[in-house]
C-alpha cells in the first residue's frame, strides 16, 4: 500500500512538472517566433535594433526554465544579464546554448506537456464513462479514441477498462515523460563544460554582501532619524506637558501657552515620523503605482524635470521601490551637484527588464567616490542582479542608465 501511495505521489509531482514545462514551452514558442521574425527582418537590415531585446527575451524564458528545473531537482545555475552589444551577446556561450534550447523546448516541451496533461484527463473521462454514457446517442460513439458504437453497459465498461489502461500509463510513464521534457534544459541551460563558476559565485557573493551593507546603512539612517528627530520632539512634548501640569494651578494662562508649544512639538514629531515611514517604503507606490509616484518626484524637483513612463501593468513591489529610490536619489544628485538646467527621466519596461534612464545637461564629472549617492544607487541595483551604467564626462552631459529584472 505504501508503494502505491509513493507511486501516486510521484505521478502527481510528474504531472505538476509537465504542466509547468508546458507553461514555459508556450513562452518559448512565442519568443521563438519573435526571434525568427527579428532574424528575417535583420536580413533586410531593419531588424538589428530588435536583436538585443530578442536575446533578452530568450534569456528571460531560459531563466524561468532554470528556476523551474531548480525547484524540481539539482540547481541549474544561470548567467547574469545578456552582455551589452550584439556581437558580445552572440559570442556568449550561454546565449548560444539558450538559442539551441529554445526550439527544442518550444516544440518537444509543448508536445510532452500536452500529452502529460491529456493522459490523466483521458483516464478520468474513460473511467467515468459508464456513469454518463446513457446521455449519449449510441451512434455518437465514446470518448477519446473510442470510435465504435456503444450499445449498452457492457460496451461502456470496456471503455472504463480503457480508462484503467490510461491510468496505468499515467502512473508508469508520467515521470519518464517529465524527465524527457526537462532533459534539453538540464543539458543546454547548465553552464557550458569548463566554465569557471567561481567568478559568478564571487559576483553573487559581492552583490548580496552589498545588499546587506545597504540594508545596514538604511537601518542606521532610520535609527538616526528616530533618535535625533522624533525622539527629541517627543521628549520635548513630555517636558512641556509636565511644565503645563505644574503651571495649571499657579498661572493658567501660562499653562495654555505651554500646551500650545507641546502641541506644535507633537505635530513636528508626527511629521518627522511620516518622513521616516516614507523613506522605508513610500505609501504613494501602493496608492498611485510607480507612474504616480514618479510624477510626484518630478513635480517636486527643483530642476525642471521631464518624465516619460511606459510600464504596462505592475512590477514586483521590491522592484518598484528600488526604481523609486533610484530616481529619487538621482534627482537629488542633479539638484545638489550637477548645476543642470533641465533633467529628463525615462522609465520603460523592455521585455522582462525595467530600464531607467536619467539625463541632465549639467557640468558632468559625476564620481561615485565623492559621496554623491551613486554608491548607494549601485548597491541597490546590483542587489537585484541589475546593471548600472554612468556616463558623465567633464563638461557634461550626464546619463545614468539602470536595468532591473522585473519578470513576474
Amino acid at each position: 500500500m505504501s508503494w502505491l501511495r509513493a507511486r501516486v505521489r510521484v505521478s502527481v509531482d510528474a504531472l505538476e512538472h509537465l504542466v509547468g514545462g508546458l507553461g514555459t514551452s508556450v513562452l518559448a514558442l512565442g519568443v521563438l517566433l519573435w526571434v525568427l521574425v527579428v532574424a528575417v527582418a535583420s536580413l533586410a537590415g531593419i531588424g538589428l535594433p530588435l536583436a538585443q531585446p530578442a536575446l533578452g527575451g530568450v534569456r528571460s524564458v531560459a531563466d524561468r526554465e532554470r528556476g523551474r528545473l531548480t525547484r524540481w531537482g539539482p540547481p541549474v545555475l544561470g548567467p547574469g544579464p545578456v552582455p551589452g552589444g550584439l556581437r558580445a551577446a552572440i559570442r556568449d556561450p550561454f546565449v548560444r546554448r539558450e538559442l539551441a534550447w529554445l526550439p527544442l523546448h518550444a516544440i518537444f516541451g509543448f508536445l510532452a506537456g500536452t500529452l502529460g496533461l491529456t493522459l490523466p484527463l483521458s483516464a478520468v473521462q474513460d473511467l467515468t464513462f459508464p456513469l454518463w454514457y446513457r446521455f449519449l446517442a449510441p451512434e455518437d460513439g465514446g470518448p477519446t479514441i473510442v470510435f465504435w458504437r456503444i450499445d449498452g453497459l457492457g460496451d461502456a465498461l470496456v471503455v472504463g477498462l480503457l480508462g484503467v489502461g490510461w491510468l496505468v500509463l499515467v502512473v508508469a510513464g508520467g515521470p519518464l515523460l517529465a524527465r524527457l521534457q526537462a532533459l534539453p534544459g538540464r543539458r543546454l541551460l547548465s553552464p557550458p563544460p569548463g566554465t569557471d563558476l567561481s567568478l559568478r559565485v564571487a559576483e553573487l557573493t559581492a552583490t548580496r554582501a552589498a545588499a546587506l551593507d545597504a540594508h545596514a546603512v538604511e537601518l542606521r539612517r532610520i535609527e538616526r532619524s528616530l533618535h535625533d528627530g522624533t525622539q527629541n520632539r517627543l521628549v520635548a512634548v513630555n517636558v512641556l506637558l509636565g511644565a503645563a501640569r505644574r503651571a495649571m494651578q499657579r498661572d493658567p494662562a501660562r499653562a495654555d501657552e505651554i500646551l500650545a508649544k507641546a502641541q506644535d512639538a507633537a505635530e513636528q514629531a508626527l511629521g518627522e515620523l511620516r518622513t521616516v515611514v516614507r523613506g522605508i517604503l513610500p505609501p504613494v507606490l501602493d496608492d498611485r503605482g510607480l507612474t504616480g509616484a514618479l510624477d510626484g518626484l518630478a513635480a517636486s524637483c527643483a530642476v525642471p524635470c521631464r518624465l516619460v513612463v511606459d510600464v504596462p501593468g505592475r512590477c514586483a513591489a521590491s522592484v518598484e521601490a528600488t526604481a523609486y529610490f533610484v530616481v529619487a536619489e538621482a534627482l537629488t544628485n542633479v539638484v545638489k551637484h550637477s548645476g543642470a538646467r533641465a533633467v529628463e527621466v525615462t522609465v520603460r519596461r523592455v521585455g522582462e527588464r525595467l530600464v531607467i534612464v536619467v539625463d541632465d545637461d549639467g557640468h558632468g564629472g559625476a564620481d561615485e567616490g565623492r559621496g554623491s549617492g551613486l554608491t548607494g544607487i549601485r548597491r541597490r541595483v546590483e542587489a537585484y542582479d541589475g546593471r548600472i551604467e554612468l556616463t558623465s564626462p567633464p563638461g557634461g552631459p550626464t546619463r545614468m542608465r539602470v536595468e532591473l529584472p522585473c519578470g513576474s
